[in-house]
């Protein structure tokens, strides 16, 4: 085969034979996805471009098209070249282990370095430098980990033959799943010897991002076109670029949505239709709770379903993920814990139970149904809650410049400070901190190091514009969102104009398959029995509330007096609800957004299950309403109809001092330093336990204060019960 069999360790310098390199390529991609498989014309491209012309492509392409297949042959007809191994940035674990099994059926020996096999990673490391590993697969968190960043990855570097960035739009900050920690492959691309291909891909990218990914890659397309097969970049600082665009229709989705506003209605609309739904497939939720509840109201309906989330541990998941691709379960109920890289190509359908921000997400998200079947279902059920819950995640953007301020000033070019120890020092929540460290991180600004983050010293610049733009880009995504849940028009070519596909015909008259082309829509009636059983299971009031075990470290910076475990606070509390809950909690929403009034009828009666069912080692004496929150008149006249109903004493009100400014802080340390010492109430109090009742449960901490507070007077243990809880 020509060049093909240059010796190991040397890379040819004649050029490949370019006619053997497909015949082998053709034959490669038959081990990795069967005989009758045959390479697209661009995945040849792109192939030819890696190996023979070791250039930059970006490859563009919808879910399912085949972009594994482009970078597991290049890996292998590179190393038989005499390549050293490639590495391929990888986001999620599910992709990697569904990657490691594919690399394996084309003879590509592939082995993986994340958080979660930390203990093989020697032996990964000695297989690597033994020339026994084609593929690695890094997380991209991997890549700013000081041991990782000044030992591994430079002989990365060095030896690497081929450079993979899979789903490529996490670098940008405009992709609708921006992740600090890619950007550091900027540094990994740069140390790369000459003549290193680089490979860059993404099903979910826009113009805009495209545009930034190839500023920041290396990677990208000719300025006002749309990019297509062979089209080079006209940037001069990527003079060796190439990007790969195709269209992004997907023949076998039925695109519908189903209009239902009351929270329960919808669940029971899911639990009566969910049979009815081809094959076994994903119900996308936008908050862990309600994944949880649909979970267990589904499965008490006789559903197999599992819920599969952030709090899901990795042993778990992967079993879940397994279950799925067997098809032992009908659906797992999933946030987007589940997204990228999981891989089952006759996936009947996904349905969203809320919609997300963007229809770009969205797009990816529905992109896992239908890879290898004739059709597939996707339903959306959007919410009026939906707009709440995309401002709560937009509220955790990058900060103002004054707060980023704080960050760099809190940090000295010496001593390392972990994020725990800074969170003192700047009003951040610690997964805020961590971000807008990766970002200084990645700017030069700071340097993660062993024991913390130092600064460097160097000069920053606050990129006004660039944020304010990043907030007005969410904030049309959001409206573009509502438009598709509203529009009359094709919502298959509303979703590809909105990432921009270069394929589009304005005149082509629609898909022909969703709702809004056919006229075939979903009914959104539900049987009144299905909607009882939903209002039962979602209405069953009672979430446990952990009480704060640590006070927050560094408190001392701030003059409060206290460290190390925290021996006064609260017992483990109760909300009748979170917000985020699809029955309860939706009500509970209603309550507390609108004006302060007594406690409803309704309110009460929720109480007494929880009460009755909170098995606390000894019955309450006593309740007192804790009025911090913004209706005194709610918590006060529930604490007193609790009091009598309960025969309890009515021990009054604690109160923060109104003059003074409120609680505003983000972070553990400044919200404790802000809550010190500024209650006041019942000076004594009943030896037994006392019932604190308030209105909204948030961090905790001002539950810990008035506790401290209330033992302080003599009571025995206070436990906690708020109307509702945030999370």
């Amino acid at each position: 085969m020509g060049d093909m069999t240059s010796a190991p360790g040397a890379v040819s310098t004649t050029g490949p034979d370019r006619q053997a390199l497909r015949s082998r390529a053709d034959e490669l991609l038959g081990a990795l996805a069967g005989p009758r498989a045959s390479l697209r014309e661009d995945q040849w491209t792109a192939i030819e471009s890696l190996v023979a012309d070791r250039r930059r492509p970006l490859v563009v392409q919808r879910t399912g098209w085949g972009k594994s297949a482009v970078y597991f042959i290049a890996a292998r007809l590179l190393r038989e070249l005499g390549s050293g191994p490639t590495v391929i940035v990888s986001p999620l674990l599910a992709l990697m282990r569904n990657q490691v099994e594919a690399a394996a059926r084309a003879g590509v020996r592939a082995a993986t370095i994340n958080s979660a096999n930390m203990t093989e990673w020697d032996d990964v490391r000695a297989s690597v430098r033994a020339g026994d590993v084609d593929v690695l697969l890094v997380s991209p968190e991997r890549l700013n980990n000081p041991d990782f960043r000044d030992t591994v990855l430079p002989a990365l570097a060095a030896d690497a033959g081929l450079v993979v960035v899979d789903e490529a739009h996490c670098v940008s900050d405009w992709g609708h799943d921006f992740r600090p920690d890619y950007r550091r492959i900027r540094t990994l691309l740069a140390d790369l010897p000459e003549g290193v291909p680089v490979l860059a891909t993404t099903a979910t990218a826009n113009d805009r991002v495209v545009r930034d990914v190839a500023q920041q890659l290396g990677v990208g397309e000719r300025p006002g076109g749309s990019g297509g097969p062979g089209t080079d970049s006209g940037d001069p600082a990527a003079p060796d670029t190439l990007v790969l665009r195709g269209g992004l229709d997907r023949e076998s989705l039925r695109l519908s949505v189903v209009a239902i506003d009351d929270s329960e209605r919808r669940a029971a609309w899911l639990a009566e239709n969910l049979e009815s739904l081809p094959g076994s497939g994903i119900i996308y939720s936008l908050t862990v709770a309600a994944a949880e509840d649909m979970a267990e109201l589904l499965t008490s309906a006789g559903h197999r379903v599992s819920a599969y989330t952030g709090r899901t541990d990795a042993g778990e998941r992967e079993e879940l993920e397994r279950s799925l691709l067997d098809n032992e379960v009908k659906a797992l109920v999933a946030t987007s814990a589940l997204g990228m890289g999981f891989d089952k190509p006759d996936l009947g359908f996904v349905v969203h139970l809320g919609a997300p921000p963007s229809p770009i997400s969205y797009y990816q998200q529905i992109g896992r149904a239908g890879r290898a079947a004739d059709r597939a279902e996707v339903v959306l059920l959007p919410g009026p809650e939906d707009r709440a819950i995309w401002n709560h995640f937009a509220s955790l953007a990058f900060p103002p410049e004054d707060v980023v301020r704080r960050v760099l000033d809190a940090l000295e070019p010496d001593r390392p400070q972990s994020t725990q120890a800074l969170e003192p020092a700047v009003d951040l929540g610690r997964t805020r901190l961590e971000m807008v460290l990766k970002v200084l991180d990645v700017d030069g600004a700071v340097q993660r190091v062993r024991g913390g983050w130092i600064a460097t010293g160097r000069p920053w610049h606050y990129d006004a514009e660039r944020y304010a733009g990043l907030a007005q880009a969410r904030q049309s995504e959001q409206e573009a969102m509502i438009a598709y849940e509203q529009t009359g028009s094709c919502r298959m070519e509303f979703l590809r104009r909105q990432l921009d596909d270069p394929t589009l015909d304005p005149a082509s008259g629609g898909c022909g398959r969703c709702d809004n082309c056919t006229g075939d829509r979903r009914t959104a009636s539900v049987d009144e029995g299905a909607l009882d059983r939903a209002r039962e299971a979602l209405e069953r009031p009672g979430v446990a509330l952990p009480p704060r075990r640590q006070w927050p470290t560094g408190l001392a910076r701030l003059d409060v007096p206290l460290k190390g475990k925290i021996a006064d606070g609260p017992a483990e509390g109760r909300a009748l609800a979170r917000l985020t809950d699809l029955g309860l909690g939706q009500r509970l929403r209603g309550l507390l957004s609108g004006a302060d009034q007594e406690a409803p009828d309704w309110v009460v009666r929720a109480c007494v299950p929880v009460l009755r069912d909170w098995g606390w080692d000894e019955r309450p004496t006593g309740v007192v309403a804790l009025l911090t929150g913004e209706r005194p008149v709610l918590v006060e006249s529930l604490a007193r109809a609790l009091a009598q109903m309960g025969r309890m004493g009515h021990l009054g009100e604690l109160t923060r001092e109104p003059t003074l400014p409120p609680v505003t802080a983000q972070n553990s340390a400044y919200r404790v330093a802000q809550l010190w010492g500024t209650l006041s109430g019942p000076e004594t109090a009943p030896t037994g336990p006392v019932l604190m009742v308030t209105d909204l449960y948030g961090t905790g901490w001002t539950a810990t204060e008035a506790a401290r507070h209330l033992r302080a007077a003599g009571a025995r243990a206070v436990l906690p019960l708020a109307v509702a809880t945030a999370g």
